[in-house]
């Protein structure tokens, strides 16, 4: 038997909803925020603006604002990035909320559980062995690549750290594409 694969599949972990944020509410002390709709606030003061996005208790609903831009002069804002703030536009409230500099600033982190998804090919038991797969993130959702596995092909985890052969640890997590390569059964 050859031990070079002979079919690579695609898998993909797509986001399902904007993650949750880990935040304490100054209120209810709840840990759990998240930005609803998500919508933005723009201040402006002469010259200069704030921008905050909105996020929601999501036990007592206050809303609370994380300081995207602070006392930033007008001009130095692209026009359809300016645009995007005051028309709430979603795939800016999503590139903000997983922007890693406005989570340390905030000090918030994200809760990706039930807010996201594996998409796999369907059928692909009839294919030769070994097969190689490839996982593809579309959005940084952090999971342990033995959990993923198991999740995709439906094997306990004993037998993803038997079966699978990867170039990466297998029980540390990721949020960055990875390829393994799952071996025949006994």
């Amino acid at each position: 038997m050859s031990s070079q694969p002979h079919t690579v599949l695609p898998w993909f972990v797509r986001r399902t909803r904007l993650p949750l944020l880990s935040l304490r509410c100054v209120d209810c002390r709840s840990e759990s925020a998240t930005t609803g709709e998500g919508r933005f606030r723009v201040n402006a003061n002469g010259k200069l603006l704030d921008v905050w996005l909105l996020v929601g208790c999501v036990s007592c609903d206050r809303t609370s604002k994380l300081t995207v831009h602070e006392r930033a002069q007008v001009r130095s804002f692209d026009p359809a990035e300016l645009d995007g703030y005051h028309a709430n536009d979603p795939a800016l409230v999503a590139s903000k909320l997983l922007d890693p500099l406005l989570a340390c600033r905030n000090r918030f982190t994200l809760d990706w559980k039930g807010a996201w998804r594996l998409d796999t090919p369907s059928a692909w038991l009839d294919e030769a062995w070994p097969v190689q797969v490839e996982v593809a993130f579309e959005d940084p959702v952090p999971v342990r690549p033995e959990r993923l596995i198991a999740q995709g092909l439906g094997l306990s985890r004993n037998e993803v750290l038997r079966r699978i052969k990867c170039d990466i640890s297998l029980r540390r997590q990721t949020s960055a594409g990875f390829t393994f390569t799952v071996m025949p059964g006994d």
